[in-house]
């Protein structure tokens, strides 16, 4: 089970987009409205940022989450600790929060990655490990080989892309699930009818709904937005909520659409 210590805030902000100065004023003005978990990653570039923004932020670093993703390639066990060394650097931090894989390596052996992650752990570098885009299978290995929990694993799910398989054996075990891709990246959903006449009959914007039904299945979205207006109104959450049937129909949009594909290829759950 996770630490006891270790607990996620309903939404977070994932900061893949959000780069340079513009970025880090973004950043800034998202941790002073009450986002507390920052999603960033070796791979999206602006860990430098994630920490300018932090330090400039005002907010208390024992408040704030950072979730950072190490690239499948570099999960080997002699690479990953200096990895995690360097995302330290970048980050200017003391610690990470919770570290991850950004997607599994079956060309790795896992037992060698789970083993690195709980090393970098021990060290401190890292409070926690987890898992991102870990299908059931090789999610329940990577359990088996942890000796630390893991508490988290984050994976893409919207509307268009059920996730019940994993979102249940995540629960079984205990971990969180944060959700990337949340609101399809803008896309078409906000189009669809039953998604459309939820906000109009809660009068909030279609993308609140989408959020909405995320956190009323348990798991923790982390949309991204370049506009200060916008991250506001993401976080507005909590004043409203669908009816049974609204939350029904958006789940019924599914049909196994996926935005992401991994950079090395391996078995989704169905």
């Amino acid at each position: 089970m996770p630490s006891a210590s270790f607990k996620l805030p309903p939404i977070g902000l994932g900061t893949g987009p959000l780069k340079g100065d513009g970025g880090v004023a973004l950043m800034v003005e998202a941790l002073r409205m009450g986002y507390r978990l920052l999603d960033t990653a070796a791979h999206y570039r602006n860990e430098v940022e994630v920490g300018e923004a932090i330090r400039a932020s005002g907010v208390p670093r024992d408040e704030i989450i950072v979730l950072t993703k190490i690239w499948p390639d570099r999960l080997y066990g002699n690479v990953l600790p200096g990895e995690t060394e360097a995302a330290l650097e970048r980050l200017k931090l003391d610690h990470i929060d919770v570290l991850v894989p950004h997607w599994p390596n079956p060309n790795i052996p896992l037992g060698e990655t789970i083993a690195a992650l709980n090393s970098v752990r021990e060290r401190g570098l890292t409070r926690e490990i987890g898992l991102s885009n870990f299908p059931t299978a090789v999610m329940a290995e990577a359990q088996k080989l942890s000796a630390a929990p893991l508490v988290l694993n984050e994976i893409e799910f919207h509307p268009y892309l059920a996730q019940d398989a994993v979102i249940e054996a995540c629960r079984a075990a205990g971990m969180g699930v944060v959700t990337h891709c949340p609101l399809d990246r803008a896309g078409a959903i906000f189009a669809e009818p039953v998604i459309v006449a939820a906000a109009e009959g809660v009068g909030r914007t279609p993308a609140q709904v989408v959020l909405r039904w995320h956190i009323e299945r348990g798991v923790v979205p982390i949309p991204s937005s370049h506009s200060a207006s916008r991250l506001r109104q993401n976080i507005s959450l909590f004043d409203f909520a669908l009816t049974p049937a609204e939350a029904e129909a958006i789940s019924g949009l599914a049909a196994g659409r996926r935005i992401c594909e991994p950079p090395v290829p391996y078995a989704w759950d169905a």
